[in-house]
């Protein structure tokens, strides 16, 4: 039963699970669930585990430890990290040549969800939020930005590798193609984030 529950709170990731969520989920006694949780914080606590569950707002979740940041921080920076991924590489292609663009729309040209990307990208500074749709909600523009410009090597957008040649109103592949050249070429690395934006 604590291997589901840390396997639940795992899959949960930023949002967490209460403990009335558990107790449905695996249909056990809401008290029962409580008594399993305190457990595994202590038994997590006691065997030094680099992972802690911590509860937020009612809600349980899998965190690391504060004391660990420094190697978070280190693994963050390192250059063997500083690659794109497929995915986001192909998220970055659409954001360039179509922005501004929302979510939604870059979904439905890459045909899988984009939010790790997108976030990725937002981190590493590539892509900014540049305004909001006239549509429902809302919704944010995403553009690229000043790093983006630095990281191509270009003075300006207009810079990008010309798509008018392209067959259609957007080739994808051919489009990721040119920004991976502009990379250099260095071969991407598959990631977890492909994977899941795949299975998505």
């Amino acid at each position: 039963m604590k291997s589901i529950i840390e396997g639940l709170l795992f899959a949960s990731g930023d949002e967490g699970l209460d403990a009335k969520q558990l107790a449905e989920v695996m249909e056990l006694d809401l008290y029962l669930v409580r008594d399993l949780l305190k457990d595994m914080r202590t038994e997590f606590k006691r065997k030094g585990r680099g992972i802690q569950i911590v509860e937020v707002a009612g809600a349980y979740q899998l965190t690391t430890l504060a004391e660990h940041a420094p190697y978070f921080e280190r693994l963050a920076y390192t250059p063997s990290r500083s690659s794109l991924s497929q995915a986001a590489l192909e998220t970055l292609s659409i954001v360039a040549y179509k922005q501004p663009i929302t979510r939604v729309e870059i979904e439905e040209i890459r045909g899988v969800k984009c939010d790790r990307a997108l976030a990725t990208l937002t981190g590493k500074d590539l892509i900014t939020e540049v305004g909001r749709a006239d549509a429902v909600g809302r919704p944010i523009l995403y553009g690229t930005s000043k790093e983006f410009l630095e990281y191509f090597g270009l003075s300006s957008i207009q810079e990008l590798p010309d798509s008018t040649g392209f067959q259609g109103n957007f080739d994808l592949e051919e489009e990721t193609r040119l920004l991976f050249d502009r990379l250099g070429g260095d071969q991407k690395q598959l990631t977890l984030e492909d994977v899941n934006e795949e299975a998505e």
